[in-house]
């Protein structure tokens, strides 16, 4: 079950750091809020539109209700008191945030909860929660990008710490379609605004190093709207397909079965609920290049899609492009087989991630290397604690981007290495190792600089 998991939240994490860039780079409304520009009056309700003023308050009761279940459970980390264990409290009616003006009249859609809801006074790690205060002198506001809904800065705060803030964006696609449909712009915020409330549940109760860290949050009247909600949390940079090419065969593996460094960072779209169906036809898959029907269970749930869902587009944007490429040439036809398998959703996440530790076990204890290291025509001569202080080249994928620092199971593998590549006359053996164990070695054009280095031993080619 812990390694089944663990795979749900791999595929998990693939599929949102993709969609958060995608949003940034594709999404309508990309341009940020400009300070002291009003993006318009909001459009007076038309005919026809006062009905749709309860369709509003029941969607935002629905995002309400969504978020209520979210922040249920049982306490996490350094939970305190029940009633003080909640991040929010989105109850009709209920405390409401200590402020030090007096509650204003607001109008609000028939039917919708209250609004500001109150976070609770937990802390997701050491230290006190950060509020408005540590915004009040903060410098080198710069804008990021949107995606759907929010908005996203780059501030420092006054200790020098860099953070994010994602806000609602006044000048995105969620906002303005709502305003459009139902005129109701204070209403439509409150809706779009329920999102960065559930993403704050799911930051909180997701703790985890591969998981965003939320800091805190402010509530702030902006523009003709009271009481808008931003929430400040740790700053990250986006994933790039390209710089992920770049890296060794080997990291980018891990990136795909230990979650390397990566972080889940956009959670107001996610979703643990599988969808309710009557039949298969509800349980439609749809991506750009196919479709799959899942099955209907008899409680009314499409069986698995939020897993398939996952898998595929793990499969779509990142097996198919980071696990054959440059991979060692005996593991390529099982890499093959788990890309074909994600490809067709014949595997669910237990099979795939036992066919991705088989890989690993291949790769570590070096049983790949089996027929496809032939001996050494070349005989080397061993220089303890010495290293080659210059004449590299450059090969790829490297560790290093000014030489050739390759990963090896064993002093065979450096050999066999040094003879496929032209240029080689020499390598070095550190005593650093890679995530699985292999040792770095540096393979050098020539020994014309070899230097006393305690922590390094040289091999140089004396024939063939």
């Amino acid at each position: 079950m812990r390694r089944r998991r663990a795979a749900v939240a791999a595929g998990f994490c693939a599929s949102f750091l993709l969609g958060s860039v995608l949003n940034v780079l594709f999404a309508p409304g990309s341009e940020p809020p400009r300070p002291g520009q009003s993006p318009g009056p909001s459009p007076a309700p038309g005919p026809g539109r006062r009905g749709g003023r309860g369709e509003l308050a029941r969607q935002i009761r629905a995002r309400y209700e969504e978020v209520q279940r979210y922040s249920r459970g049982g306490p996490g980390p350094g939970a305190g008191r029940p009633e003080r264990r909640r991040l929010m409290d989105l109850a009709p009616g209920g405390p409401g945030l200590q402020r030090p003006r007096p509650p204003r009249a607001r109008p609000l859609p028939d039917g919708a909860p209250g609004w500001p809801p109150a976070p609770g006074p937990g802390s997701p790690g050491p230290g006190p929660r950060l509020g408005c205060a540590a915004l009040r002198n903060v410098s080198g506001a710069q804008y990021l990008g949107s995606g759907y809904t929010k908005a996203v800065y780059r501030v420092r705060l006054p200790g020098g710490a860099a953070v994010a803030l994602k806000a609602v964006d006044f000048s995105g696609h969620d906002l303005g379609s709502c305003v459009r449909e139902f005129g109701a712009r204070r209403g439509c915020y409150r809706l779009a605004a329920h999102k960065l409330l559930k993403e704050m549940v799911l930051l909180e109760r997701l703790r985890h190093p591969n998981v965003l860290q939320l800091y805190g949050y402010c509530y702030q009247d902006s523009e003709d709207i009271p009481d808008t909600l931003t929430t400040i949390t740790e700053l990250g940079a986006p994933v790039e397909m390209i710089q992920l090419l770049q890296t060794s065969w080997e990291d980018r593996f891990r990136f795909v079965l230990v979650d390397g460094e990566l972080k889940v960072t956009d959670l107001d779209d996610a979703r643990v609920e599988e969808t309710p169906c009557t039949g298969n036809a509800d349980c439609t898959l749809e991506f750009p290049a196919r479709n799959f029907t899942l099955p209907c269970s008899a409680q009314g749930w499409c069986e698995a899609m939020n897993e398939k869902r996952n898998l595929y587009n793990a499969y779509r944007f990142f097996f198919t492009y980071l696990l054959p490429h440059s991979a060692p040439p005996s593991l390529r036809p099982l890499l093959d087989s788990i890309v074909n398998a994600t490809g067709e959703l014949s595997w669910g996440v237990d099979e795939t991630l036992a066919q991705l530790e088989k890989v690993l076990h291949l790769y570590r204890s070096g049983q790949y290397l089996q027929n496809s290291t032939a001996g050494s025509q070349a005989e080397y001569q061993r220089l303890p604690d010495s290293t080659i202080s210059q004449e590299d080249y450059r090969c790829w994928p490297s560790y290093h981007h000014g030489g050739c620092l390759l990963s090896v199971f064993n002093l065979a593998e450096a050999v066999d290495i040094c003879e496929n590549h032209a240029q080689c006359q020499a390598f070095v053996v550190t005593n650093q190792t890679t995530w699985t164990g292999r040792q770095l070695v540096f393979f050098k054009t020539g020994w014309s600089h070899v230097v006393p280095d305690p922590s390094k031993t040289t091999y140089v080619r004396v024939s063939g």
